[in-house]
This record gives C-alpha cells, sequence and structure tokens, in this order.
C-alpha cells in the first residue's frame, strides 16, 4: 500500500494556516507596548491577559484550516474570499484601534463590523463545507464575546 501526498493541497493549507497565525502575531507584537489591558476597569468575567494570545492562535488556526479546505477543495469564490481576508483585515486593525490609539468607543464599532464579517463569513463557508463553517464557531463565539469585552472596558474607563 502507498500513499500518495497531494503536495499542493500541502501548501494551500501551509499558506492558508500561516497567513492568519505570522498576521496575527505581527499585529501582536506590533501593538504589545502599548497593552494596558491590566491597568483598566473591566467588567464581568473578563479573562487574564495570558488567555488573549492563546485563545487567539487557537482562532487563527482554525481560520487557517477552514480557508484551507475551501481552497484545496476549490469551493471558494471571490466573494468568500473578499470575506475572508475582509474580516482578517478588520480583525487585524482592532487592538491598533484599541490599545494603541485607544478609541475605545470606535473600537467598539470596529468589532460590531467585525462581528458581522465573521458570522458572514462563518456562514459562506457553512455553504460550501459544512465542517469549515462548524469550525468558525469558536471564533464567533470569541469575537462576540470580545465585543462584550470592549464595551465594558470602554463604559468603565
Amino acid at each position: 500500500m502507498s500513499i500518495s501526498i497531494n503536495w499542493e493541497k500541502v501548501k494551500t493549507y501551509a499558506v492558508s494556516i500561516a497567513v492568519p497565525l505570522v498576521l496575527g502575531a505581527i499585529v501582536g507584537l506590533l501593538t504589545s507596548g502599548s497593552m494596558d489591558y491590566a491597568m483598566l476597569e473591566k467588567p464581568p468575567l473578563a479573562p487574564p491577559s495570558l488567555l488573549f494570545p492563546i485563545a487567539w492562535s487557537i482562532l487563527y488556526a482554525l481560520m487557517g484550516i477552514s480557508h484551507g479546505m475551501l481552497k484545496a477543495a476549490d469551493l471558494s469564490d471571490g466573494t468568500t474570499e473578499g470575506v475572508y481576508y475582509g474580516q482578517l483585515v478588520v480583525n487585524l486593525l482592532w487592538p491598533v484601534f484599541f490599545f494603541v490609539l485607544k478609541w475605545r468607543l470606535f473600537a467598539f464599532i470596529w468589532i460590531v463590523v467585525l462581528d458581522i464579517l465573521v458570522i458572514t463569513m462563518a456562514v459562506r463557508f457553512y455553504r460550501r463545507d459544512r465542517l469549515a463553517g462548524l469550525l468558525q464557531l469558536p471564533y464567533i463565539a470569541w469575537v462576540l464575546f470580545a465585543s462584550y469585552l470592549n464595551l465594558g472596558i470602554y463604559l468603565l474607563n
């Protein structure tokens, strides 16, 4: 029995997973000097700051896996790609607005846009590949929770 490896699919998955992970890490490094989360008044259920890089690494990996599933099976289209990369850009700009510029209210409005884009992306993924869409449920939950935290921090500070 011979195992055949489809190197094009391996490359597709590798790139799809690496893009959000690497971009997320770059934004994390660029904004780390401005992080004031520990100093802020936080709403109930606010997690410790240690949880954020762990959660985002998992979510970026799941995002990349789902995107890779669609790309590898040739199930994506221009609109789906636009929504995917659009939500990624909106996602990556949020910490700049929230932590670097300290625009807490604007960041809340921005994250509501992200909520809409992430849900739209998950629905588009689900319609093309059920598992690809379901893998985005933790991302939806986390971004909605982050919206709550953003609003709470804005109101308390």
